[in-house]
């Protein structure tokens, strides 16, 4: 029996039925899986996180542990265990001529891309989080209006989020600083200037401006408003919706340094062709003129969704190695059940419990992100010590 396909006709009041019911189940499946804030819970951290965070051997603490000039933390059970709190306390004793030095303000970090399913806003978050592991106060700036982002530090943009906690009146006109949307989250040392839906307005309201003033250089917005907060924070990471759109020119032209995940499809690889033609194109306008060119310290070339039994992805990645040379880092971030699952339960790699999936396949997915965010600290420090030089000149 041959099968057909029937059409039917979709009008705009089913429409919105159909948004009403996708949202409410939506709603219902975060309700069960979404911690909000107020309950999501940050790791803890045992005595061997702790030397592994510190770079220490047990000795090292446990000879720390008698001085008591650190967290002692709390006996659960057989084991001692530190809030994520007291373990960042740890971390900065230990790292401290790692972090920012005096004079340096925050590097400002965005992760971009133009094509989606690329694994933009878990790199964004899993960096926030892994540099904030590693001593750093971080501020997370979400703006892309689907908010994902936000979702991943326990907040339902669309129901948690109201348009004055997001970067729309920054961008409206109506504040000079972002300090006004900037929130607490559950993650000791990183803050977060949340998105939701309202955020689309942003891409009315520059324009707008733009035509009320001819002089009104739409796109140095965002990096003016985060002036303040570059004296307050270490590293500023940005996460930007999948399009070349008003908000996304101003995240990328407010950073210093850009990380672009990219996994080795044949697809991702030919959009990523589009992502630089059209980025050149737009330095090109805006810059003409006389005006002072846009510098970027770093721009980052990240591997992600790698699939390791994927043949064809080697034939992709030579490419990707062939047009970004040393601009590709040189850590692959895999396609595995951790991070599958750390997405379908909101969250990270660095939200998972160690005990909760299998130990290896954890740790194949953990040593990839804590590698990739010690290769951008490494370029975030180059940059601290190349604006303290610079005050010294």
């Amino acid at each position: 029996m041959e099968l057909r396909q029937s059409i039917k006709s979709v009008s705009l009041d089913d429409i919105e039925q159909q948004s009403k019911k996708v949202t409410a189940i939506m709603n219902e499946i975060r309700s069960v899986m979404l911690a909000p804030q107020s309950r999501k819970i940050p790791p803890v951290f045992g005595s061997a996180d702790i030397q592994s965070l510190c770079g220490i051997d047990r000795a090292k603490l446990a000879y720390r542990m008698t001085l008591g000039d650190l967290p002692g933390g709390n006996v659960v059970g057989s084991r001692r265990v530190w809030t994520l709190e007291e373990g960042l306390t740890w971390v900065r004793s230990f790292r401290s001529s790692c972090l920012r030095p005096p004079g340096a303000s925050a590097v400002t970090i965005t992760v971009a891309n133009f094509k989606g399913g690329v694994a933009k806003t878990t790199s964004a978050v899993s960096l926030a989080q892994g540099l904030s592991l590693r001593g750093h106060k971080v501020l997370m700036v979400d703006l892309d209006p689907q908010g994902s982002a936000t979702t991943l530090f326990g907040l339902i943009p669309d129901a948690e989020v109201s348009s004055d906690q997001t970067a729309l009146s920054l961008f409206a006109g109506e504040e000079d600083s972002l300090d006004y949307a900037i929130q607490k989250t559950y993650w000791h040392d990183i803050d977060l200037v949340g998105a939701s839906p309202s955020l689309f307005g942003a891409e009315f309201a520059l324009p707008a401006r733009q035509m009320k003033d001819p002089g009104f250089e739409f796109w140095r917005t965002l990096d003016y408003g985060l002036d303040s907060a570059r004296e307050r924070y270490d590293v500023i990471v940005i996460d930007t919706p999948p399009a070349l759109s008003y908000v996304t020119i101003n995240s990328m032209l407010a950073a210093d340094g850009m990380v672009i995940p990219l996994p080795p499809s044949a697809l991702d690889f030919a959009s990523s062709a589009q992502f630089w033609d059209l980025f050149s194109d737009l330095l090109q306008q805006l810059y003409s003129g006389g005006r002072k060119q846009k510098t970027f310290e770093f721009i980052d070339v990240l591997l992600s969704r790698v699939e390791t039994s994927d043949t064809a992805s080697s034939v992709v990645r030579q490419w990707i190695m062939e047009a970004y040379g040393d601009k590709v880092l040189p850590i692959e971030i895999p396609k595995t059940s951790v991070t599958s699952n750390a997405s379908a339960e909101f969250g990270t790699v660095y939200d998972i419990p160690k005990g909760s999936v299998s130990a290896k396949t954890y740790s194949r997915a953990r040593d990839a992100y804590d590698r990739y965010c010690q290769l951008v600290e490494e370029q975030i420090r180059a940059v601290w010590e190349k604006q303290v030089r610079s005050l010294n000149d």
